[in-house]
């Protein structure tokens, strides 16, 4: 049946034992019902399914709240489920007042462990940045003013980047928090609105007349894993953690090819092997039950930083200003020098945004400058008008005979 406000105020408890249920519900809103109490009092209810469980939840009492309210919210209740969320644990958390170091749990559990490659980094932004500001606050006490002073001190601590990517983090550990109950239902975003403090473009990359310098100073390695993956990324452009988790099985030696899945563009990468690449990766020593290219200290694992060797290296070469990550960004500029095109740099970078390989778009200006003089020069050449080899002969006499007569009219005054 239809519920309706008639039908309600003559419902009356007709349960036969003690605290039995006695539920009507309604055929307008598939698991919306009322709920009526031994002692006449009526509350509305939702049944529904989350991830194979049978959940019901009571929306509100009789009087409270009347039936186009309660089904007003029922309908709300109910897009949260197609979407994921559980309203009745939404209701459980918002009671107790869950902390945000509950909330970053939740976040590096159920989120960004299972999708993202670079949890690492947020479990240090959230170890070192927002936990000994907020661990023991609520998550409904953070307000817009705590984000953005937040957001200030990192920048003062650690600079505009860092604290840009903790706000981004903030900004998406709070939007999942209204999903996960521990906000209530379009509660706002505190991380919303705060602008983001003006980043410096990173503009450095190793020239051709330092490499030599930077050459020897890897050379000068023991570790011959340490070795091979800097020059690697020399070669390849690749990114630092999805080369250092290369396997053996990623390597085809006869198609020359390296084969990336866990990628940050999200995508299968396939980068080409140049000759030099193959020579340094089968020389290379293969360690038993060790399936990974470039063998970390301990058996079975993998290199996972190499940041201290960096800086070794770099002091060495007298290049201290140069990071990691400019290993890569100097292999677009070679090739944006040597006159490869904007979208060929982005495929071997694999860069999901056509913006990002932009920025070597003015190391392409000398080929730009060669190709546009080569053009005038052909077209002037064309607009000339085109002359057999007797008429330019007459034309060149003509210019001489002309050129003597008027020297000697010079001469005979």
């Amino acid at each position: 049946m239809r519920l309706t406000k008639r039908l309600i105020d003559q419902f009356r408890y007709e349960g036969t034992k003690k605290d039995e249920w006695d539920v009507r519900w309604d055929d307008a809103i598939l698991g919306f019902g009322l709920r009526i109490y031994p002692s006449g009092r009526k509350a509305f209810i939702l049944s529904y399914r989350v991830e194979g469980r049978k959940r019901l939840m009571q929306i509100g009492d009789y009087g409270v709240l009347t039936l186009n309210q309660a089904r007003d919210l029922a309908k709300v209740h109910l897009a949260g489920v197609i979407q994921g969320a559980d309203p009745l644990e939404k209701k459980r958390r918002a009671v107790k007042g869950e902390t945000v170091g509950d909330l970053c749990a939740a976040y590096m559990e159920r989120h960004a462990k299972e999708r993202k490659r670079t949890w690492r980094q947020d479990e240090r932004r959230i170890d070192k940045r927002i936990l000994p500001a907020w661990r023991s606050l609520k998550v409904t006490a953070i307000r817009r003013a705590d984000v953005a002073a937040l957001h200030t001190k990192i920048g003062r601590e650690g600079g505009p980047y860092e604290a840009n990517r903790a706000l981004a983090l903030i900004s998406r550990m709070f939007g999942l928090a209204s999903r996960w109950g521990f906000l209530p239902e379009g509660a706002p975003n505190p991380a919303a609105g705060i602008d983001k403090f003006k980043e410096a473009k990173r503009d450095r990359w190793v020239t051709p007349q330092e490499l030599p310098r930077l050459a020897a100073a890897i050379n000068k390695e023991s570790n011959p894993y340490v070795k091979a993956a800097l020059s690697l990324y020399l070669l390849t452009g690749c990114r630092k953690t999805e080369l250092l988790s290369a396997t053996w099985g990623d390597i085809d030696f006869d198609r020359c090819e390296l084969r990336l899945e866990k990628t940050k563009a999200g995508r299968i990468h396939y980068v080409p092997l140049s000759d030099p690449a193959i020579r340094i990766l089968r020389s290379l020593p293969k360690q038993k039950d060790n399936p990974f290219v470039f063998c970390g200290r301990r058996a079975g694992t993998r290199i996972i930083g190499i940041r201290k060797t960096w800086n070794r290296i770099r002091k060495a070469s007298n290049l201290e200003d140069v990071r990691l990550h400019d290993l890569r960004r100097s292999v677009g500029s070679w090739l944006a020098g040597s006159g490869a095109s904007l979208p060929l740099i982005g495929r071997v970078l694999n860069h999901s945004n056509v913006s990002t390989t932009q920025i070597y778009a003015r190391l392409s200006e000398d080929h730009v400058r060669l190709a546009m003089e080569n053009h005038g020069r052909r077209l002037t050449e064309a607009a000339e008008p085109k002359t057999d080899p007797a008429e330019r002969m007459v034309a060149a006499l003509w210019k001489g005979k002309a050129n003597g007569e008027e020297a000697e009219k010079r001469k005979d005054h």
